[in-house]
């Protein structure tokens, strides 16, 4: 362990890390996971990110810069504060999963990566996350009908075919259940009240695969309804709204044990007390934040007051009117986190270099070079990268170039190649990368920016060409393809969204954004949920192709639709292959010779 680590460790105070370009985040943040398993007694590595993006980049990477490390993740909800909509059921059981896994002490090295709407969001307490878990094996025996009971009030939704987390199917003799945690579904086969047989399946096609011993049966919601919880949400919502409110709907939903859209945002009426992200993690565990988490915690704090004056705004004593509960209900108050972020503590991490002192660290890492200049006077930006690469390689340094795909290594290798960079080496892994002392190593790597550390530096694909290496996309419709498209669609035909998968058409609306009118396409998909669709935004719906009836809609933010196209992006890629490899055999193959007759 270096130095500059081992006070990172120590520190009682929060620090700033200077000197980590975003790049070389991926690199620390393994790093420190390392360190904190090893020097604090099996303690974890704990990384507050901006956004949800930062976060989804960062679980990506870090394991590719060190696979031993188990990375967990904790989003926040996809739906916005005091909103009518329930965040995504995917969501819940991957929040669900990580506050399960914390309860645990590590036996590897692990990182959790937290978004800053997460860290700052009340949640269930360890206690509760323990209590509602339990471990289900093959061969136990279990009532069936209390089984389904336990389900519903775990917040599992019953559908007619498991397609995502949370949900349930009851076919006979057979269970099928998509349990949050679980990374397939499983099909529990009833022999009376002893589960005979289980299996998991694959529910794009419900077809069972393999045999499982036992599984982990978690929450799907964190809004749950027991008879404890429904009779402690009557008490605290007539005490907080007054007993004319016992007309709301919400009232009355869940007093009859029925779930309801955006009734998580009423959980603490639900539950005994709520808790913290703090109070799930180790008294070790060593916190860091991203340079972006202050000023994301500024504007989220902003846009929660914003949105509950609103709501206080136009609450009114009608049956149904939104009544709000009080921010710090929901969400850490602004001392809480500042309490937080000095005795945890939470070190700051920042791309800037600063000099040495009792507050800051200093890891002296530079961001990759930007080959911007070059852009702009259109001069040959890979005539370029190869010359910094000759000089980087003469100071000593390794040199790593990343790409996003192992399409773009395979061009920008040719490209480098033929404008002077003739010694490469193209590797699987980063320490294949590490390893190539002679030659500069080309590897997949989908960073955004790269870094320079004393001993490696990373040129990425956008510091290099100031975008990814891609092939032309298509051009988007225009709008006479738009109208055309428009009018040949009727009201209840079903369309196919590029990210969202199979929705139902309602029409064309205007919608109000930013005190203007703006016209869209409004979808229906599964639940009853909405989806509204600039009309700048066409090219990204395409209408069904075959007959609707029968057809199930998608669920808005749901996993099944993105199952679906990887499936058949397998598919095509195994398709091109064999028409590669007959093409290939046909090219070789020795044609017979035929003589002219004499």
């Amino acid at each position: 362990m270096t130095d500059t680590l081992h006070r990172v460790l120590r520190a009682k105070d929060p620090l700033t890390l200077a000197g980590v370009p975003s790049g070389f985040l991926p690199v620390l943040a393994a790093d420190v996971a390392r360190a904190a398993h090893g020097s604090s007694g099996g303690a974890r590595a704990v990384l507050i990110a901006s956004d949800e993006g930062a976060m989804r980049a960062l679980a990506d990477t870090v394991p590719l810069f060190a696979p031993e490390v188990e990375v967990l993740t904790l989003p926040a909800w996809d739906c916005l504060p005091y909103d009518r909509t329930s965040p995504a059921l995917r969501v819940m059981a991957e929040r669900l999963a990580t506050l399960n896994a914390l309860q645990a002490r590590p036996k590897a090295p692990q990182l959790l990566i937290a978004t800053e709407n997460a860290a700052t969001q009340r949640l269930l307490t360890p206690f509760r996350v323990r209590q509602l878990t339990s471990r289900i094996a093959e061969g136990a025996r279990i009532d069936r009908n209390q089984l389904i009971t336990q389900l519903n009030s775990l917040g599992y939704e019953r559908v007619e075919a498991v397609a995502e987390h949370g949900e349930y199917a009851i076919r006979g003799s057979l269970i099928d259940l998509f349990p949050a945690g679980e990374t397939h579904a499983l099909r529990l086969d009833f022999f009376g009240d002893e589960i005979e047989t289980l299996r998991r399946f694959d529910p794009s096609d419900q077809r069972s695969t393999d045999r499982a011993k036992a599984f982990t049966l978690m929450p799907a919601s964190e809004a749950l309804l027991d008879e404890e919880s429904i009779k402690r949400f009557r008490s605290r919502y007539r005490e907080t709204f007054g007993a004319t409110a016992t007309g709301d709907p919400l009232y009355e939903a869940i007093s009859g044990g029925r779930r309801m859209s955006g009734m998580e945002h009423w959980l603490p009426l639900l539950e005994e007390r709520l808790t913290t992200l703090f109070d799930h993690l180790g008294e070790n565990d060593l916190i860091l934040r991203d340079a972006g988490v202050d000023q994301a915690h500024a504007a989220r704090r902003e846009s929660i007051d914003d949105y509950y004056a609103n709501r206080r705004k136009t609450m009114s004593g009608d049956a149904g009117s939104y009544r709000p509960l009080e921010p710090a209900t929901l969400y850490l108050t602004e001392a809480e986190w500042t309490e937080a972020v000095a005795s945890r503590p939470i070190h700051l991490t920042s791309q800037f270099p600063e000099p040495e002192s009792e507050r800051i660290v200093s890891f002296g890492v530079e961001p990759a070079r930007d080959f911007a200049p070059e852009r702009t006077q259109q001069a040959n930006v890979y005539e370029a990268v190869a010359a910094h690469v000759g000089k980087l390689r003469k100071s000593g340094h390794k040199v790593v170039l990343a790409s996003y795909t192992a399409g773009a290594r395979e061009r920008l290798s040719g490209l480098l190649h033929d404008h002077g960079l003739k010694s490469q080496k193209l590797v699987d892994n980063w320490q294949e990368a590490l390893g190539s002392k002679t030659q500069p190593a080309l590897m997949v790597l989908p960073l955004d920016h790269g870094f320079t550390a004393p001993d490696v530096a990373v040129l990425t694909e956008q510091d290099m060409l100031g975008d990814r290496l891609v092939r032309r996309r298509k051009k988007p419709k225009g709008a006479a393809a738009f109208l055309s498209e428009l009018s040949a669609l009727t009201p209840g035909d079903l369309v196919v969204h590029n990210d969202h998968g199979i929705g139902r058409y309602e029409g064309l609306t205007s919608i109000m954004v930013g005190k203007a009118p703006h016209d869209c396409v409004a979808l229906e998909y599964s639940g009853g949920n909405k989806h509204y669709v600039p009309v700048e935004n066409i090219d990204l719906l395409t209408r069904y192709g075959s007959e609707s009836d029968g057809v199930a809609l998608d669920r808005l933010g749901g996993e099944a639709w993105q199952r679906r196209k990887s499936r058949m992006k397998e598919r095509i890629r195994e398709i091109a292959g064999q028409l590669i490899k007959t093409a290939a055999m046909r090219a070789t193959r020795p044609g017979a010779v035929i003589e002219a007759d004499s």
